[in-house]
């Protein structure tokens, strides 16, 4: 009977002391975040030139309009600008399979490994390095398994490694090329998925300003924002991409619970991000009058799409698979 009891204790004791160390770990995380060596610095990147072009392709995303493209709760864009072609993160690919949907997509589409030079990285998630096997061992993948890239320069946000390439890890802001840098990493502590550092894309367009490209927006909006300003004198003209509002509804399941929920948004999972963060959100963006916004469905629910839609107008872009976005 004694032995019973233990046991039961320990079945009711050992997933709470589990979130008690989740918990005691986030605190630290937020603390680790707020002091991290690079998130302040008399940073500016004037000097890095301007791109005439500019042309932002959903390769993979969670809708389309066309029946041949596949989608997923993953992100990868191809950027085109004056001097490269870049592939802004690899997908999700979650079923592992070859060709994988950023395959297929590409395919469709008619491009190919050859046409862009370089790898950009937003941060060492799922569905952003083309599934779990692969964050686990800080790498990417196009598809299920290895394929030559050799000669792309790569850029991730942490080391990372792929076969014959040397990624580089960038921790503060720097420039890619004529009118493209990234932002440097920005740390957040996320509950379950712990310390997580996410780079985005900076693109100065001729006559405009800066279009921001986001991956998940784990770093916040107003982190994002702060660290652009804090870098250029450039007004923003734009911001495309994720920024993790699934208020209503996740995208991906795992045993049926809408995981991304509670994983992403920075806060403690009995404290779901809800509707008026989304609108205060919205209201931060507004104050810095963009010319484009284009809110990714892979990690945010209609509902914050809609509130988007509505609040930007004319303004606000839509992101499926297959439709350029071009400046």
């Amino acid at each position: 009977m004694t032995q019973l009891v233990l046991i039961s204790l320990l079945i009711v004791a050992t997933p709470c002391f589990v979130l008690l160390i989740l918990q005691l770990r986030f605190k630290r995380g937020k603390v680790r975040a707020s002091r991290y060596r690079h998130q302040t610095g008399d940073w500016k990147l004037n000097d890095f030139g301007t791109t005439r072009t500019l042309e932002i392709l959903p390769l993979i995303d969670f809708y389309t309009n066309n029946k041949n493209l596949m989608v997923e709760a993953g992100v990868s864009y191809l950027v085109k600008t004056d001097e490269r072609i870049i592939l802004f993160d690899v997908g999700y690919n979650p079923a592992q399979i070859d060709p994988s949907p950023l395959l297929h997509n590409m395919k469709e589409l008619g491009i190919g490994i050859h046409d862009f030079d370089t790898i950009f990285i937003s941060h060492n998630h799922p569905d952003h390095v083309g599934g779990m096997k692969n964050m686990r061992r800080r790498t990417f993948s196009l598809t299920h398994g290895t394929m030559d890239l050799s000669g792309k320069e790569v850029y991730t946000p942490v080391p990372m490694s792929y076969q014959n390439l040397k990624p580089l890890s960038v921790e503060r802001p720097m420039v890619i090329a004529q009118g493209v840098a990234s932002m440097g990493a920005i740390p957040s502590q996320l509950f379950f998925l712990g310390w997580t550092l996410e780079q985005s894309l900076a693109c100065n367009v001729g006559g405009k300003g800066i279009v921001l490209i986001v991956g998940c927006g784990h770093q916040t909006l107003p982190k994002i924002l702060q660290r652009a300003e804090r870098l250029f004198d450039d007004p923003l003209f734009g911001l495309v991409g994720g920024l993790h509002y699934p208020v209503t509804t996740g995208r991906d399941k795992i045993l049926g619970i809408q995981i991304e929920r509670y994983v992403g948004t920075g806060k403690p999972p009995w404290r779901p991000i809800t509707m008026d963060e989304v609108k205060e959100n919205i209201t931060l963006l507004k104050s810095r009058h963009p010319r484009l916004v284009a809110l990714s469905a892979h990690d945010s629910c209609d509902a914050s799409l809609a509130a988007f839609k509505n609040s930007f107008g004319e303004v606000y872009r839509d992101i499926r698979v297959g439709e350029p976005i071009v400046i």
